[in-house]
């Protein structure tokens, strides 16, 4: 074998290096319009988040929004249910399932979060939408951004970005109706009498949206989202993702159709490149599997389509996995994906199990630590406490207090009064034991408070009584 075919060899094997200078501006990405199963998918899935992200905020429930977060007065409207700060582990468990149903989704289908329901591609996919509808598909918007400035060309771009405007208006709009209701939101602003606060974050997110969506889209997903950093981590070789069949592609290289490409030693792939050309994130994924590939499978029905008119087989890029690839056959329950499915089940029955028995009432008790932690008065021995009662339901209520112990406990000093909703109330009160009867120096006593007008409506906090020593009588 002569040096150069040798030293030709050698360079074919070696991985190929690619360098990417993150300070140079990337070319703008030119997206063609295609059809198939996955795209009609993505519609099927991002209209009704959309629909849903618009609506609820104009949803009423007992006269108030359906989702309001009211952080001025500190509560949190979530359908039927007022969350208070005291709430806020219910957040915290909510986040953490959220990360793990992430995890166990990932490492099943990969990103199809990403690629589905992720905000940014659902936005950027409207964007383009809004070119196509006025600057035509993806040759069209070429020529149109080569061609010179002309009034065609202002009133296609115009109306573009009008539409643009118009999608982050209404985005922003819904956005902030969440904190703020959209009814007096919309009115205050339509009669110029809304706070500056909220002209600022209506404008804010209005030009966020407009530059995310419109300007910067795939740079989102290759170097800010951190989802695509740690991917990799997650995935297997029996992870269900968008694969280039190799073996059956390659070599690739452009033939004519009925042409009798595998005696020319060709594969499938006929290097059209209609993969690349519909990629959102501008990747090719027949280089194999990439960070910023969003599993969205455009590029499946963009080779599907190519496929169907050149008469081949369809599914040489098709959402698959690494071992079914070389070996024909894949996993579904393997160990880290049950782990993850078994994590997943416990935290999701324990956040449900605590959410149904929530109980929106608070009840605190400080016993009086002072010089003389009892007082002596005629024949009973007084404890001195300070309950604070916090209302948490959405009606106000008064409340009675029993308690309940070891001793015939009696409560002095505490008259029931109304608590308005999200009101905490600090009242002292005294508990009174006879002193013929108190055999203990510390004893446990239960207060129960409940509602007067809703028996069910009930919480419990216990606590300690302290008397005397018997050479203190």
């Amino acid at each position: 074998m002569s040096k150069k075919s040798s030293s030709s060899e050698q360079s074919a094997d070696e991985p190929t290096i690619r360098y990417v200078n993150l300070y140079e501006a990337e070319d703008k990405v030119y997206t063609r319009r295609i059809t198939g199963f996955y795209q009609k998918l993505r519609r099927y899935t991002g209209l009704p988040l959309i629909a849903g992200f618009v609506l609820m905020p104009w949803l009423t429930i007992d006269g108030r929004p359906a989702m309001l977060f009211d952080l001025a007065d500190r509560k949190f409207h979530i359908l039927w249910t007022t969350f208070w700060p005291q709430d806020g582990i219910y957040l915290a468990w909510l986040l953490i399932i959220a990360a793990f149903a992430l995890f166990t989704v990932t490492v099943l289908v990969g990103r199809v979060w990403c690629g589905f329901t992720c905000p940014q591609t659902v936005w950027t996919q409207m964007f383009i939408w809004a070119e196509f509808i006025c600057q035509g598909d993806r040759n069209k918007r070429i020529k149109l951004d080569a061609a010179p400035w002309s009034a065609n060309k202002v009133l296609r771009i115009g109306a573009t970005h009008a539409i643009w405007l118009l999608i982050a208006l209404v985005t922003a709009l819904t956005f902030v109706g969440y904190f703020v209701p959209v009814r007096e939101l919309i009115g205050g602003l339509l009669t110029f009498d809304s706070t500056i606060p909220v002209v600022f974050w209506v404008g804010f997110f209005t030009v966020a949206t407009y530059t995310n969506a419109g300007f910067m889209r795939q740079q989102v997903c290759k170097y800010m989202c951190p989802y695509a950093r740690f991917q990799s981590v997650m995935y297997d070789s029996d992870t269900l993702t968008v694969f280039y069949n190799h073996i059956r592609g390659e070599k690739r290289g452009p033939r004519k159709a009925g042409e009798d490409y595998k005696a020319q030693g060709k594969g499938d792939c006929i290097d059209c490149s209609w993969c690349v050309q519909v990629c959102p994130v501008d990747i090719d994924i027949r280089d194999g599997i990439q960070a910023e590939c969003i599993d969205c499978g455009l590029c499946v029905d963009a080779c599907n389509t190519v496929m169907d008119k050149m008469e081949y087989p369809r599914g040489l890029i098709s959402f698959t996995t690494e071992d079914a690839i070389k070996e024909g056959k894949t996993r579904v329950l393997r160990p880290r994906f049950v782990g993850y499915l078994v994590v997943l089940t416990v935290m999701i029955s324990v956040f449900v199990g605590n959410l149904v028995q929530r109980t929106p009432l608070g009840l605190e008790i400080l016993r009086d630590r002072g010089v003389r932690m009892y007082r002596i008065s005629g024949k009973d021995v007084q404890n001195v406490y300070t309950l604070k009662i916090n209302n948490m339901d959405n009606k106000p209520h008064r409340y009675d207090i029993t308690l309940s112990g070891d001793f015939n406990y009696r409560l002095q000093a505490y008259r029931p009064l109304e608590i308005e909703p999200g009101e905490l109330l600090t009242i002292p009160v005294r508990v009174a034991v006879p002193r013929s009867e108190l055999t203990e120096v510390k004893s446990e006593i239960e207060f129960t408070l409940t509602a007067q007008d809703n028996p069910t409506l009930t919480t419990t906090n216990d606590t300690s009584f302290i008397g005397p020593q018997q050479r203190d009588y």
